[in-house]
Order: structure tokens, then sequence, then C-alpha cells
């Protein structure tokens, strides 16, 4: 193995990758499916409450309101209106204000706040919408708060958002696409247009071949996967967890690609075989969509032992010492994988790098 032919089969790949739209898929796919999740499940960048104010005089709330950090507050301008965008959950919450609002509080009156809550709202948004709302008030009357309010969240049950529950798919297929993919229909298309055949006679044995396509998908995938969390405002939690997961889960895919590039014989072969056994790499997201299933089947499946780290750092906060685990089985079923590919790698000799 040679570093210096690893490169020169890299740079090549570099550069002939920007015109094969494989490659344009691949990046693109997991950020079309981060843009139609997020338009479908939440906002893009903002996930904070939305409150709807509709202000029937000119009242010091609204403002107060408006200026929140915790919500995002917009002006509506009728009852109706407010109704229906709550009703549709294209608000949380929404807010009448009747004139004279402002009077009656500091004259010390209990005027009456209708605050309307979509049936699709989550019960923290509700929370923190009428702590807001009440803290308002006070500062509307004159009064600050006398306490300061910290909500923890107790108990067994699972307190994540659906859209929160779908991000481990989106990562899972961002680095499966990017990462196994990409360098397993280059393998392919090099054997079909016999390119494979040419490099094997030059100084670059088999394993330079096979070494720089997975350094292809590693890159891309480590470059795709940090871009799906960015956009997902999720690049968060400890830089040194979330680089050993993200390189870890990167050298899989990467190792799979592989594996299905030397198995497969032409394009048609590759996609049947990513679509029979997909299933079992995209399994484990199943259990973060459905937390009371038993948690302990995930397990059983290679993808889990580098997507759990992965969202235990960005959503959990979890440092090296609670992932290394998981890291370490994770590497195990690497080190099984490379040893299959290198059993497998050996059809590629001689007449197989025709395609036969």
């Amino acid at each position: 193995m040679n570093i210096g032919n690893i490169l020169t089969i890299l740079r090549k790949d570099l550069a002939v990758g920007p015109r094969s739209p494989i490659l344009a898929w691949g990046l693109l796919l997991p950020v079309v499916w981060t843009v139609l999740l997020q338009g479908v499940f939440g906002s893009l960048f903002d996930t904070r409450p939305r409150l709807g104010v509709v202000d029937e005089g000119t009242s010091a709330l609204t403002e107060a309101l408006l200026g929140s950090s915790e919500l995002d507050v917009r002006r509506i301008d009728d009852g109706a209106t407010l109704l229906r965008l709550v009703r549709s959950h294209d608000l949380d919450a929404g807010l009448l204000l009747a004139p004279g609002f402002d009077e009656s509080v500091r004259a010390g009156e209990r005027p009456l706040l209708p605050l309307y809550l979509s049936g699709e709202s989550l019960a923290s948004d509700r929370v923190l919408v009428s702590m807001t709302t009440l803290d308002m008030v006070r500062v509307v009357e004159g009064r600050t708060s006398p306490v300061t309010v910290s909500l923890i969240g107790a108990g067994e049950g699972d307190e994540q958002s659906l859209l929160q529950r779908l991000l481990p798919l989106v990562v899972l297929v961002a680095l499966l696409v990017a990462g196994m993919f990409i360098p397993a229909f280059s393998l392919v298309e090099e054997r079909e247009r016999k390119t494979l055949d040419a490099l094997l006679v030059t100084p670059a044995g088999l394993a330079d071949v096979l070494v720089a396509k997975a350094v292809l998908g590693l890159f891309l995938g480590l470059v795709i996967v940090v871009a799906t969390l960015a956009l997902n405002g999720a690049l968060v939690g400890q830089p040194p967890a979330l680089l050993a997961s993200l390189l870890v889960g990167g050298l899989m895919a990467a190792l799979l690609g592989l594996l299905f590039g030397t198995l497969a014989k032409d394009a048609a072969t590759l996609f049947t075989l990513g679509k029979s056994i997909n299933i079992l790499l995209v399994a484990p997201v199943l259990f973060y969509l459905f937390p009371d299933w038993p948690q302990w089947i995930a397990r059983l499946f290679p993808t889990y032992w580098f997507l759990d780290p992965i969202v235990a750092v960005t959503s959990r906060g979890a440092g090296l010492a609670d992932v290394g685990g998981d890291l370490l089985v994770a590497l195990a079923w690497c080190v099984g994988l490379a040893l299959v590919v290198a059993l497998a790698a050996r059809r590629l000799q001689g007449p197989a790098t025709s395609g036969a």
C-alpha cells in the first residue's frame, strides 16, 4: 500500500466527482430531507413556541412580548384569524388583549386574559407561553416576579418532539448515502468502465484503490453529516466526543460501501443489494421513533453503535467517557467489516475486474 498512489486516486475521484449526478444526489438528498422534515415538523432554525397576539388597544404587554427572547411572537390583525392559525397549528398559542387591559391591571383589577392553545402544541411550550405572559403582565403592572422558575423535566416519559426523534434518521441517511453509497457506486463504476483494470496494471495495487475509496467515503460522510447537524441546530456537544463519534460512523459507512462495491458486479446489482440490506442498517432509527419498544433490540444492528453516541453527544451532552464503550464496539464491527471486505476483494483480481 502506497500513500502516494492513494492520494493520486483520491484526487482523481474528487476531480471527477462533481460531474457525477450520483454525487450531487448523495450530497443534496440529506439536505432536502432536512428541509422537508423541518418544514413539516418545525421551523428551519427557530424552535421557540409561536405566539400570536391580537391587541385591540395599545397594550404595553404586546411590546413586551415582542421583545421576548423565549417566544416567537407575531401580531395578528383580528380574533378570527388568530383562532384559525391556532387551530391549524400555525401558532402554538394565541393571546387576545381587550381595550383598556393595561389600565385594568394597574388599577388592581383582574381582567380576563384569553389564551388559546393549539391541540398539537407541546406541553413544555404551553408552560413557557403561560409563564412568559404572566411575567410580562407583572412588568405592565410595574412589578417584577418574586421568584425565578426553573423548568425541570421529571418522570420516565419521553419529552422529545417528533422532530427530535427524526433527527437520527436524517443523520443516518446522510452518512449512509454520502459515506457508503458514493464510494460503492464509484467502485462499481470503475469496474463497468474497466478503469479498474487499468489501475491495477499501474504501480497502484488493489489495496491502494480500496483505501482511496474508503477515504473518499469517510471525507464526504463527515462533510455532509456536519452540514446536516448544523442545519438542524444540533452541531453541539463536547468536540472530542462528537468528532470521535463522527469518525467511527464515517469509517463504518465507508467500509460498508467497499463491501457493497466489491459484491455488486454492476449498478443494477448495487441498487438491489442496497434496497435489500439498508433496512437492517436503518433499523435502529425505529427505536428512537418508538421509545417504548425494547431498546436492547437496537443493539443488534451495527449502525446503532455509532448512531447512539452521535445522538447522546448532540442531544444529551454526553462526553467521550460516556460514549467510549459504544464506540469501541463500533470499532470492533469495523474490524470485522474490513476482514470481510478483504475476502470479498479477491474477486476483483484478474478477470473479475471486468464485471464477470
